[in-house]
C-alpha cells in the first residue's frame, strides 16, 4: 500500500482492506474461474450492502463455501445451508445463502457448456477490457448495456442475485471494464 499515490474516490478511507482491494485486485483481468466464482458470491452478498462489509467477511465466506470451488459449494444439502446461516463469519440471509448454492449449480453448467465460466464471461465485452476515462466518481455508471445482456442471461440460465447492478460490479472486480479514474494511479497500469 502506498498512501501518498493518487487512488479513486471511494477509496479514500483509511480502511486497508479496501485500499488493498483497489490497489491490487479491483479491475485486474482475471481468467480464473474460481475468481469469477468467488465474486459472483460475493457481489451477491454484498446487494443492499458496503463493499467493505463484505472484504471483511471475505475470509470467512472463503472458509464456509469451500475457497470458492463451485463443484463442492453446487452439493450443499439444506441442511449445510441451515448451518451456514448460523456463522457470524458471513452474511447470513437466507436468500444470498441459498442463491450461492444454486448459482453454484448454474456455475458448473455454464462451464460444461462453453468450457469455462471465463469464456462465456468474457464474451460480454469481446474478449477485451473496456477501458473508461471517469474524471470523477460520480462519472461511473452503476450498469451498461454490456452488464445488462450478462444479467440477463445469467437470469436465464437460472441464476439469482445478478441484476445489471451486481454484475457490472462483477466485471468491474474481474477486470473486463476499467473504472479506474484516470488519475488514479491503477488506471494507467491496468490498460491493455
Amino acid at each position: 500500500m502506498n498512501a501518498d499515490k493518487k487512488r479513486c474516490e471511494w477509496v479514500a478511507s483509511a480502511d486497508p482492506l479496501m485500499i488493498d482491494y483497489h490497489d491490487r485486485e479491483w479491475g485486474v483481468g482475471a481468467h480464473d474461474d474460481r475468481k469469477h466464482f468467488e465474486f459472483l458470491v460475493l457481489e451477491g452478498a454484498q446487494a443492499g450492502l458496503s463493499w467493505s462489509t463484505v472484504l471483511r467477511k471475505r475470509e470467512g465466506y472463503r472458509r464456509v463455501f469451500s475457497d470458492f470451488d463451485p463443484e463442492k459449494v453446487a452439493r450443499y444439502t439444506d441442511k449445510r445451508i441451515e448451518k451456514l446461516l448460523h456463522d457470524p463469519s458471513i452474511i447470513r440471509n437466507r436468500q444470498k445463502v441459498a442463491s450461492a448454492v444454486r448459482n453454484a449449480r448454474q456455475f458448473l453448467a455454464v462451464q460444461e457448456e462453453f468450457g469455462s465460466f471465463d469464456i462465456y464471461a468474457w464474451r460480454f465485452v469481446d474478449g477485451r477490457p473496456k477501458v473508461n476515462r471517469w474524471k470523477s466518481s460520480k462519472e461511473v455508471p452503476a450498469t451498461s448495456p454490456q452488464s445488462d445482456a450478462f444479467s440477463k442471461d445469467l437470469k436465464a440460465r437460472g441464476f439469482s442475485f445478478v441484476g445489471s447492478t451486481v454484475i457490472y460490479a462483477h466485471m468491474q472486480a474481474i477486470g473486463m471494464v476499467n473504472d479506474h479514474l484516470v488519475d488514479c494511479f491503477r488506471y494507467r497500469e491496468l490498460l491493455p
